[in-house]
């Protein structure tokens, strides 16, 4: 459920960038022509996309990433791409972000099992079929289900398909069945199917194949044409997405007419033989941390960063924000105006980056930046701005409830002394109001470091996005979930004790007393 919000949320994202596009000048946004053809994909739908950590068979190396990307896709790829003259760049992004990402000139082209349907046709272009597809339902090998001969044989059936596919509309056609909420991937569907939550999914025969192979447990229903969905290739067939009035897409279209079916059948048979594996046999921790261990520190490792410079530079915007939303009433007109024109100012940023989830803020600036004012920003320093601004926005409010915290009278006494308003924040209101809000801002470290799984919308591998692969690949969902949040509560669980060990420290000795006056008065004995 939270993955389908997170799509009507970037729905609104792409909404918005829409409506500044309305008062910009219409330009054609290109990625930049360096001599590569930079494709989108997800790199984890085998057999058509997945990723990793070697180049065998052919594969690709993924942007901004030390692993690979391999599958029909991938080699169809390299063949568009050579008659083009270029060389092949993957770009992984989650499905939700591949259309921003072509409108906003940050990939050439979607190639990743897309069909060009009539929605889909009005924001983007379509090259001809590279992949006639055909529908399947996969479902568990010892349910009654398995039995199946027609599409009409599912009544009373739990049934779903990946959000935003024409598999999903073809659910209409299975006569009887219990429609359950879209999901947003395959792994997630494959989970549910195996846990009895639903009793199958629309799928494609490749992607069908592949759940059976991997899974002893699974098994996808062949069809007759007569007793099969109902189809138009418009809905079911893939085609490579591009932008409106590409200029690439005749030579495209004359590259995939060469490719026979013959060749096209042996490029799947290819990506179904090619695609990884993992060894169940034994303890599966360790045969999982051998194959996608590397992928697994990486994603660690960026998450990391995200939300530790995310939260440090969070915390200075939001200690000047603090700061400048507490300074007193002026006692000139022009300052009082300045300070007004200041803090309003202020607050809409506050309440725009309170009241607006992560996942719109990310595809706002990474996309919208790169289709309205045609700046092409690199994808972690996006993700680093976004998470910096949003981080403050909340800690801006954490300092001035700090601030407003410490007694009044403190606040008095030093302006008596002379001081000016800097002075008595630096020396003495700020070292307590940050002692008192140090807990929330830990609390914000921690939330960080969780948000960042949003971030894959603009092609940020975190640890969420390579646990989404991985489990996609291995099939292994429960265990890789598992290692996933261990590492999540580590890392959690260790800030946690060393923001607490910080708050001992500016706490200071339990038994500190202020030193006696040098000049006691002695009662004197009397003799």
């Amino acid at each position: 459920m939270m993955k389908g919000f997170n799509r009507r949320l970037l729905a609104v994202g792409a909404t918005v960038i829409a409506a500044l596009g309305l008062a910009w000048p219409a330009q054609t946004t290109h990625a930049a022509d360096n001599g590569t053809f930079k494709v989108g994909m997800e790199a984890g739908y085998a057999p058509f996309n997945w990723t990793q950590s070697t180049s065998a068979n052919g594969a690709v190396k993924i942007q901004g990433s030390q692993d690979y990307a391999n599958g029909y896709d991938v080699q169809m790829a390299k063949k568009v791409a050579k008659a083009l003259g270029k060389k092949v760049v993957v770009v992984k992004t989650d499905w939700d972000g591949l259309s921003p990402a072509l409108t906003s000139g940050k990939i050439d082209a979607i190639i990743a099992g897309m069909s060009p349907t009539a929605e889909r046709r009005k924001t983007i272009d379509f090259s001809s079929t590279y992949y006639a597809s055909k529908l399947t339902v996969v479902v568990r090998r010892d349910s009654k289900w398995a039995k199946a001969k027609s599409i009409s044989d599912f009544k009373g059936a739990k049934i779903t398909a990946q959000l935003s596919t024409f598999h999903y509309q073809a659910i209409k056609q299975m006569k009887g069945v219990i429609k359950e909420t879209a999901m947003n991937n395959f792994p997630a569907m494959r989970v549910a199917l195996e846990s009895g939550t639903i009793d199958g999914y629309v799928s494609e025969v490749p992607e069908g194949i592949t759940a059976q192979d991997a899974n002893p447990n699974l098994t996808y229903l062949k069809f007759s044409k007569a007793n099969g969905f109902k189809t138009d290739p418009a809905d079911v067939d893939l085609a490579i997405g591009l932008r409106k009035g590409d200029p690439d897409k005749a030579t495209i279209n004359e590259t995939l007419a060469k490719i026979s079916t013959t060749e096209r059948n042996h490029l799947m048979d290819q990506a179904v033989a090619n695609q990884p594996t993992t060894d169940k046999q034994g303890n599966w921790l360790l045969a999982i941390l051998k194959q996608y261990g590397p992928m697994l520190l990486r994603g660690t490792g960026m998450t990391l960063l995200l939300a530790l410079v995310g939260t440090l530079v969070g915390f200075i915007i939001g200690l000047l924000v603090g700061v400048i939303r507490t300074i007193p009433r002026q006692k000139k007109a022009a300052q009082r105006g300045l300070l007004a024109v200041g803090n309003w100012l202020l607050s809409v940023y506050i309440e725009v980056f309170r009241g607006t989830p992560m996942i719109v803020q990310a595809a706002v600036l990474y996309y919208g930046a790169a289709q309205v004012m045609h700046i092409n920003m690199d994808k972690t320093l996006a993700a680093l701005v976004i998470v910096s601004i949003n981080t403050g926005a909340y800690i801006a409010e954490i300092m001035r409830g700090g601030i407003i915290s410490v007694d009044e009278g403190q606040f008095e006494a030093a302006h008596a002394l002379g001081m000016t308003h800097w002075q008595t924040m630096t020396k003495v209101i700020l070292p307590q109001a940050i002692r008192n809000s140090l807990p929330a801002v830990t609390n914000e470290f921690i939330v960080n470091i969780k948000d960042t799984s949003v971030l894959s919308v603009i092609s940020v591998s975190e640890l969420f996005f390579t646990g989404e692969t991985i489990s996609g690949q291995s099939f292994q969902f429960f265990h890789t979930y598992l290692i996933v949040s261990a590492i999540y509560l580590i890392m959690t669980f260790t800030i946690s004790r060393l923001f607490r060990l910080i708050e001992k420290r500016l706490d200071g000795p339990k038994n500190y007393n202020v030193e006696n006056n040098q000049m006691q008065v002695v009662t004197p004995t009397i003799k």
